[in-house]
């Protein structure tokens, strides 16, 4: 890994924060008239924690990272967005990714103006670590989504490992169905290479996509930078309140989470019952990539029926294929009964 000064824009690397009032005191008080706040309404008259103290501490005991090697957006989206900001020079840089993966790497890509490369996954969905490594070379950011959208499937730790030490940029792995997969987190590799940047959400798992709380652990290094770039109250206080209730019911999750993949199994069997049904993709996530041939007929017939699912005949290597997420078991049921009427 090259040296972090020389990976981080230079006027990022130079930028001053600005320093709000919550920043500048840090206790308790009884009277608070730092910040023009109306002193009415409580406790909503007042801004956040800009540095999200407790929803980190929380985080700290869930997965075992320092609060300083936190980093909390509004959603994955902002955490990715943040990447390019810090990394990545407008029109100079490049970024290198697998494909297919998560489409807003490479919108965030085009709307910060740099350079997106794809890298095609081998033919089984497995990485091309040559081929990437060989592709980013002059590149800022390798980009990997593991459990992998629209594919399913996790990657090796000592291939992500590799990545790590044969390259000279920032890796990130974007774990936003990490809590589904068996094949563990890229996290317990953190303290080996500093130039990795793992992503994870409540979104998912979690059953909470609408409260929009995105998680990037990292070096304290880089976590220190993106706190000078964000806004300085990014996590409002609805929401970190929410996320204070939600991860100190961590059991619920995992009695939900052991559920889904109950289910998992479950529709995974009724839909290679099906004739329309030419392959099922092995999956690590919440979802399951099927071939079913005419895909965006199904995709109408399905839509036409109340249900829907995600159509993904044309992205790359997914040609024939809706992305289903795991539902409810009476969800599931409705989906196959569905599909059982196609072309009848």
């Amino acid at each position: 890994m090259k040296p972090l000064q020389e990976l981080v824009r230079p006027n990022i690397w130079n930028l001053v924060p600005y320093s709000c009032a919550r920043d500048e005191f840090q206790g308790s008080a009884n009277v608070w008239l730092d910040a023009n706040e109306s002193p009415y309404n409580a406790p909503y008259n007042r801004y956040p924690d800009p540095l999200q103290r407790e929803v980190k501490a929380l985080l700290t005991e869930l997965r075992g990272v320092d609060a300083d090697r936190i980093f909390l957006g509004v959603g994955s989206d902002e955490c990715i967005d943040t990447v390019y900001r810090v990394f990545c020079r407008p029109g100079v840089d490049a970024v290198v990714a697998m494909s297919p993966s998560y489409g807003m790497y490479e919108v965030c890509a085009d709307v910060n103006d740099v350079e997106y490369r794809r890298v095609p996954l081998n033919d089984d969905f497995s990485l091309n670590v040559d081929a990437i490594l060989a592709a980013a070379e002059d590149a800022k950011v390798i980009w990997i989504c593991s459990p992998n959208n629209p594919t399913g499937n996790a990657f090796p730790l000592d291939e992500i490992a590799d990545l790590c030490n044969r390259f000279d940029g920032i890796v990130v792995v974007d774990e936003a169905y990490i809590d589904f997969s068996a094949k563990g987190s890229a996290l317990t590799l953190l303290d080996d290479a500093p130039n990795l940047i793992v992503l994870q959400t409540l979104s998912k798992a979690w059953g909470s996509a609408a409260a929009r709380l995105g998680i990037a652990f990292a070096s304290a290094e880089i976590i220190a930078i993106f706190n000078k770039v964000k806004y300085p109250y990014n996590i409002s206080l609805l929401t970190q309140r929410y996320a204070i209730e939600r991860l100190n019911h961590a059991d619920d999750v995992q009695r939900s989470v052991c559920q889904i993949l109950a289910d998992r199994t479950i529709l995974t069997d009724a839909l290679a019952q099906l004739p329309i049904v030419r392959k099922i993709y092995p999956t690590d996530a919440n979802f399951v990539l099927v071939d079913v041939g005419d895909a965006t007929a199904v995709y109408n017939h399905l839509c036409n029926n109340g249900i829907v699912v995600r159509n993904r005949t044309n992205v790359a290597m997914c040609l024939g294929c809706l992305r289903i997420t795991v539902g409810t078991a009476q969800e599931n049921q409705e989906l196959i009964k569905a599909l059982y009427r196609y072309g009848k």
